[in-house]
C-alpha cells in the first residue's frame, strides 16, 4: 500500500500539471479565436443558410477608400472585387513569375510579409492617397486562416462593411483587431520582437517627430519605451491626414529597413506588425 501511494501521488501531481497546462492553453486559443462568436455565428447561419447581416456594399460607386494586401500568387482575393464594389482596391503579388500579367502590381521584393505591399502602395502614392486606408490580409475569412480578423465568422468582409469610417477619421489610425489576445496584455509588453537597437534601427533618420515626442523635444531615434503594445496581427485603418503627418522619406527608410535587415521574411514583418500603430502617430501602449 504504501509503495502504491508514493507512486500514486507524483503521478497525480504530474497530472494535475500537465491539466494546468493544457487548460491554459486552450483557454488562450479560446480567447485568442473567440470561438464562442464565431461558434454561434456559425450555428446561426446553418439554419438560415446565409451570411450575417451587414451593410449592403454600394454597387457602381467606388468611394474614396482603399484597401491594401499582400498576396503570393497563388492566393484568390477576387473577394474583393465581388464583395467590395465600393472600394478601391491595391493587390500586391509579392513573388510573380513568368507568367505574371503586366498590370499585376509587385513589391520591390518579397520580404517583410505584408509590410513590403504597405509601404510600397504608400511610398508610390503619397501624392494622391484617398481619404481612408486600409491593410488586410488576403484571406477573406476562416476559423483557422483569418482567426486574427474581428468579426464573428472572422470575414474581412463583414469587418470592411461594417468600419466606422468617421472613426478613423477622427482618430486617425484604428487597428481593425479589438481582442487585446496576443499582443496588448500585459506580458506581451515587453515585446521580444522590437529591441531598443531594432527600434533604432528603424526610426534611425526617420523625421522628427509630428506627434507627441515633437513636443518633448525627443527625435524618435532617441528615444525606446520600455513596453510595446499592439494587438496582432497588422490590419489595420488609417486617415490620409494621418499618413501625411509624416514625410515620404520616412516610409522610404522604413521599405529600405525591410530589405536591408538581416532578419528574414518573417521576422522583419513580425517586427513592423507591433510598430504600425507608432509609425502612424499613437503612443507606443
Amino acid at each position: 500500500m504504501r509503495w502504491t501511494l508514493r507512486f500514486a501521488v507524483p503521478a497525480l501531481a504530474l497530472l494535475f500539471t500537465l491539466c494546468t497546462i493544457l487548460y491554459i492553453k486552450f483557454a488562450q486559443i479560446w480567447d485568442q479565436y473567440n470561438a464562442p462568436a464565431y461558434a454561434w455565428a456559425s450555428l446561426k447561419n446553418s439554419f438560415r443558410g446565409s451570411k450575417l447581416d451587414s451593410p449592403p456594399a454600394i454597387v457602381g460607386k467606388v468611394e474614396d477608400k482603399v484597401v491594401i494586401m499582400a498576396k503570393v500568387e497563388s492566393e484568390d482575393t477576387q473577394w474583393v472585387a465581388e464583395n467590395l464594389p465600393d472600394w478601391q482596391h491595391a493587390i500586391y503579388t509579392v513573388d510573380p513569375s513568368a507568367t505574371t500579367s503586366n498590370d499585376t502590381l509587385t513589391t520591390p521584393q518579397n520580404k517583410g510579409h505584408e509590410s513590403m505591399a504597405y509601404l510600397t502602395y504608400i511610398i508610390d502614392h503619397y501624392n494622391s492617397l484617398p481619404s481612408t486606408l486600409v491593410f488586410v490580409h488576403p484571406h477573406r475569412r476562416g476559423f483557422s486562416d483569418a482567426w486574427h480578423t474581428d468579426t464573428p465568422l472572422h470575414d474581412n468582409v463583414d469587418a470592411l462593411r461594417t468600419l466606422r469610417i468617421a472613426f478613423v477619421q477622427q482618430n486617425g489610425y484604428a487597428n481593425l483587431r479589438c481582442n487585446w489576445n496576443p499582443g496588448c496584455e500585459l506580458p506581451h509588453r515587453k515585446n521580444k520582437h522590437i529591441k531598443p537597437e531594432v527600434w533604432r534601427e528603424i526610426f534611425a533618420g526617420a523625421s522628427r517627430s509630428v506627434f507627441s515626442l515633437k513636443e518633448k523635444g525627443v527625435s524618435e531615434d532617441d528615444y525606446v519605451p520600455g513596453e510595446v503594445g499592439a494587438a496582432c496581427c497588422a490590419q489595420f485603418a488609417v486617415s490620409k491626414e494621418r499618413v501625411l503627418q509624416r514625410p515620404l522619406s520616412d516610409y522610404e527608410g522604413f521599405r529600405n529597413w525591410v530589405i536591408d535587415t538581416k532578419m528574414n521574411d518573417a521576422m522583419s514583418g513580425r517586427v513592423l506588425e507591433f510598430l504600425w500603430h507608432v509609425i502612424f502617430g499613437m503612443d507606443a501602449v
